[in-house]
This record gives structure tokens, sequence and C-alpha cells, in this order.
């Protein structure tokens, strides 16, 4: 077994078959949750640190060019997100046949064109 195998076998299974509370990603690989939980904390200090200069009456530009930062941090996470997604959720739905493809490629579809505004 390949050692992201290993890794996301590690990390438990996350599949809505073993969800109490409805839909789970079907594995996470640990590396990728824990550095997206680090990059979510440092954007929520982010957040904060644009509350106070909102506050603080900071000039506008300045404002303004943190508020892009959060936004293009917010990016980087997404994307981590949808590679595993694609990895993982997409991959096991592919693999299940017709009917757990299909839903899967309008999933697909949709998260783009919502993601692409």
């Amino acid at each position: 077994m390949s050692r992201a195998a290993l890794k996301v076998q590690a990390s438990g299974c996350g599949c809505a078959a073993h969800a109490q509370d409805g839909r789970k990603a079907v594995a996470v690989d640990a590396d990728v949750k824990d550095g997206n939980l680090k990059r979510l904390r440092r954007i929520e200090g982010q957040v904060r640190g644009l509350q106070k200069m909102v506050e603080e009456d900071r000039y506008c530009a300045d404002v303004l060019t943190q508020i892009s930062s959060v936004q293009e941090a917010l990016r980087g996470v997404s994307r981590e997100l949808m590679r595993n997604h694609l990895r993982h959720c997409a991959t096991s739905a592919f693999r299940a046949g017709d009917a757990e493809a299909d839903a899967m490629y309008d999933e697909l579809v949709d998260l783009m064109y919502k993601h692409n505004r």
C-alpha cells in the first residue's frame, strides 16, 4: 500500500455510509487537513485585523489591499479542498458506477460555476 493510501486510511473513514450527521468527505489526507486548518486560523486573524482597521478609520486603499490578501488566502484553501475532493470523493463516485458518477459530474459542474464568479 502506498504511503499516501496509508495516510488516508489512518485518517479514518469519512464516507456518508458511516456518517451520523450527514455528508462527509470520503477521505481527507491528514497533512492537507492540518494545513487547511492552519490557513483558516491565519485568515481568521487577518479578518480580525481588518475589523480593527475599519474601526480605526484606516486608509481605504490599505483596507482594500488586506481584503485582497484574505480573498487570495481563501482561494488557496479552496484549491486544496477541491484537489482533495477530486482525489478522493470524485474518484470514489466515478469508480462506483453510473448513478454516482452522474451525480458527481453534476456536482463538479455546479461547483465550477459557483466558484468562477
